[in-house]
C-alpha cells in the first residue's frame, strides 16, 4: 500500500496540514528533517518539514524512502515565487516537469538546467499529478514546468530566468531535488505549490503572503487525497 510523503520546507507550510488533521503523532527526526504522521481525509500521512534548499529537500526525501519504503509516493507543496507573466498570488501551480535552473554543464554538450547523467527534466507522476490537477472549490490551479535552484528569486534573477527557461511557471528552492531523489529512488513524484510573490525586489511580498499560499495548497493535496 502506497504512503503518501508531503513534503515542505518550513514550518509556516507545514502548519495548514497539522490544523486540518484529525490526528498528528509526536515529531521525530531524521537528520534535520522532521516527520509527523497525520490523518487527512481518513487517510494516514507523513508530514516532512526538510529544512529549505535543494540539499535539504534531497536529503529528506531520501530519508522518507529509508523509512518507509519503496512504496511511497512524494508529494511536494508549500510556496513559489511566481514566474511566467500569467501567473498570480494566489494561484496554486501543479508541476508536470521541474529543472534545476542552477545546472549548467552546457561546456560539455548538456542542455541548460540538466545535471550530467540525469535527464533534462524530471516529470511528476501522471496519476497524481491529475489528482492535483482538479484543485478545491476555492484554488486557481495552474500545470506547467517548475524550477528550482539554491537562490531566493528577485527581480532581476528573474529576468535572467524568464529568459533562459521561457516555460517555467514559477520557482523555489526544493521541487526539483525532490524530484532528482524520487528518481533515483524509483518513487513516484508530484508538487502542488501555492504562489506566494512574484519575484519581488524584497522579500516582503512573500513575507505577506507566504501563510495564505501555504493553505492554499494544503487544500489542494489533501483535497487530492481522497481521491488517490
Amino acid at each position: 500500500m502506497t504512503t503518501y510523503v508531503i513534503q515542505v520546507a518550513m514550518d509556516e507550510e507545514a502548519a495548514p496540514f497539522l490544523e486540518a488533521a484529525a490526528e498528528v503523532s509526536e515529531p521525530i527526526r531524521i537528520g534535520r528533517a522532521v516527520h509527523r504522521g497525520a490523518v487527512l481525509g481518513g487517510r494516514t500521512v507523513v508530514v516532512v518539514v526538510s529544512g529549505i534548499g535543494m540539499v535539504n529537500a534531497a536529503v529528506a526525501a531520501a530519508g522518507a524512502v529509508h523509512r518507509y519504503g519503496p512504496e511511497i509516493a512524494l508529494i511536494v507543496a508549500g510556496t513559489a515565487g511566481g514566474l511566467a507573466g500569467m501567473v498570480e498570488v494566489g494561484d496554486v501551480i501543479v508541476g508536470v516537469e521541474a529543472v534545476n535552473v542552477d545546472a549548467d554543464a552546457r561546456a560539455f554538450g548538456y542542455a541548460l538546467g540538466q545535471t550530467p547523467g540525469m535527464p533534462e527534466r524530471y516529470s511528476a507522476d501522471p496519476d497524481l499529478r491529475e489528482a492535483l490537477t482538479v484543485g478545491d472549490a476555492g484554488a486557481s490551479v495552474r500545470t506547467g514546468a517548475m524550477g528550482s535552484g539554491e537562490k531566493f528569486v528577485t527581480v532581476e534573477l528573474a529576468h535572467a530566468l524568464r529568459h533562459d527557461f521561457p516555460s517555467l511557471l514559477s520557482v523555489d528552492m526544493e521541487t526539483a531535488a525532490v524530484a532528482q531523489a524520487a528518481l533515483n529512488h524509483g518513487v513516484r513524484f508530484a508538487v502542488a505549490r501555492g504562489v506566494s510573490d512574484l519575484c519581488a525586489p524584497t522579500p516582503e511580498q512573500f513575507e505577506t503572503h507566504v501563510d495564505d499560499a501555504a493553505a492554499r495548497s494544503a487544500r489542494v493535496v489533501i483535497a487530492a487525497l481522497g481521491r488517490l
